[in-house]
């Protein structure tokens, strides 16, 4: 009625320019509506299986397809399904599915409409997934969120355009190692082909750690990440992966991910973080640049009793020394890390960092008494090698260990650390990783640093 008020207010020859420019104004509003409000078509693992209503508005800011009262549209018909796992991994289980997926945080349940998974989950002896990447460790899985598969059908009331992928933050994610080798490596992994074009799913969300890591997030998802665990609606997708593919201490396999690496690991962090060196020094060229050497410090256990006295020592080798405590705020940090060329630190979580340094810089681990050889190469020895970094190792003697000021040297703590192991990794850990301290021979440990020096030179 108010169209055709307005109407009769125009001569007859307005009114016919005005329906010529109603008619052109539809077709160009029209245009601009389907650029900016049409799904990512790219190469998406899951396929094409986004279908908008005539009422769909799609938000930039969110993945998210608020869907308006339409008698047309029926939003309980399922799409089929398909779904495919794997159970076998030592480190993980993973599910990828297509088609119509539907989950409740609320009730850790996801829809999988026409898909029986009962025979599945029953020869696998489980009865859902707990998305963290560290299955081995069953103290490690106590605590994380399981979620459930269900034929049930339920109406969504999120619909979302892009896939989803749901992790758990997990139990050890307080510590930097964890939380880069059970969930940042594993998402880079898992979520990179999407090219942002993914929606994340926290599951056990601690705001410390999305905190710490919210430029990882940002870089790998253009959409905020949502708390499932606190959802009481029911959000569709058009594919999800539940799981984290994990290969190795913070390594990738590419054997297992052809399509990346840890080179391409590295490089993604040095953008995401605006890393300027790409290479570390090399001794010998132009110019007359002294190395630069950072040393981790640790101030409750497995500290340098003599870190000045190091650092003295390797300032008259020749190095810039820089001593620091690895910090939580990843992006100073990182730029710090990335201005040095060798690393050193006692075995222990601040050595994640070599993640930043540049290509061919150095990593000294400083591997404590006590037949932990074993840790030191699993965790960062051969990581490094993975990083196109060099790597050296320094095992320490008992008279540099604070050991000797508890135990006497014929005691099995000395003598037989296996026997120390065989009392269980609690009682192991306690004697060797949390009460032990180093006090380096800095004439012993020179020889070390000279090696370095001449890697730098290479």
């Amino acid at each position: 009625m108010y169209n055709s008020i307005v109407a009769r207010s125009f001569s007859q020859h307005g009114q016919k320019k005005m329906r010529r420019g109603a008619f052109f104004g539809g077709l160009v509003l029209g245009f601009f509506i389907c650029i900016y409000s049409t799904p990512y078509q790219g190469p998406l693992a899951f396929g094409k299986y986004i279908i908008l209503t005539s009422r769909t508005k799609l938000f930039s800011c969110s993945s998210r397809l608020v869907k308006y009262s339409d008698s047309r549209a029926d939003v309980t018909t399922p799409v089929k399904s398909r779904i495919v796992c794997n159970f076998t991994e030592p480190e993980s289980d993973f599910c990828e599915m297509h088609g119509d997926i539907r989950i409740l945080g609320s009730s850790s349940t996801i829809f999988i409409p026409h898909f029986s998974v009962a025979d599945m989950f029953t020869k696998n002896n489980s009865s859902g997934i707990k998305p963290y990447a560290r299955k081995s460790d069953e103290g490690a899985l106590e605590r994380v969120r399981q979620f459930r598969f269900s034929q049930e059908m339920h109406r969504c009331t999120q619909n979302h355009s892009v896939p989803t992928v749901l992790f758990s933050i997990g139990e050890y994610t307080g510590n930097y190692f964890h939380s880069f080798s059970d969930v940042v490596i594993p998402l880079y992994t898992t979520s990179r082909k999407f090219n942002g074009q993914v929606q994340f799913l926290l599951a056990d969300k601690k705001v410390s750690w999305t905190k710490k890591f919210r430029v990882v997030l940002m870089k790998l998802s253009n959409y905020e990440a949502i708390d499932i665990d606190k959802e009481d609606g029911v959000h569709c997708f058009p594919g999800m992966i539940i799981g984290l593919k994990k290969h190795k201490e913070l390594s990738i396999d590419p054997l297992e991910s052809p399509d990346y690496s840890m080179t391409n690991f590295r490089e993604f962090l040095r953008s995401s973080y605006y890393l300027k060196r790409e290479y570390a020094i090399r001794l010998g060229s132009k110019g007359k640049k002294r190395p630069r050497l950072l040393i981790i410090s640790r101030k409750r256990t497995r500290t340098f009793m003599n870190e000045n006295e190091i650092g003295k020592m390797a300032q008259k080798l020749g190095f810039d020394v820089v001593l620091a405590e690895a910090s939580s705020n990843i992006s100073e940090f990182s730029k710090l890390v990335n201005s040095c060329d060798v690393l050193m630190g006692v075995h222990g979580a601040g050595l994640t960092n070599i993640v930043f340094l540049p290509k061919n810089a150095v990593l000294i681990q400083v591997v404590l008494f006590g037949g932990v050889e074993w840790l030191a190469t699993t965790y960062f020895g051969d990581p490094s090698k993975n990083m196109n970094l060099r790597y050296l190792e320094y095992k320490i003697s008992e008279k540099e260990s604070s050991l000797i000021q508890k135990y006497p040297l014929d005691d099995e703590v000395f003598k037989n650390p296996q026997s120390i192991a065989e009392k269980g990794w609690p009682y192991y850990k306690s004697v060797y990783l949390d009460n032990q301290n180093v006090k380096l021979d800095v004439f012993r440990f020179k020889t070390t640093l000279l090696e370095a020096l001449q890697m730098l030179s290479m």
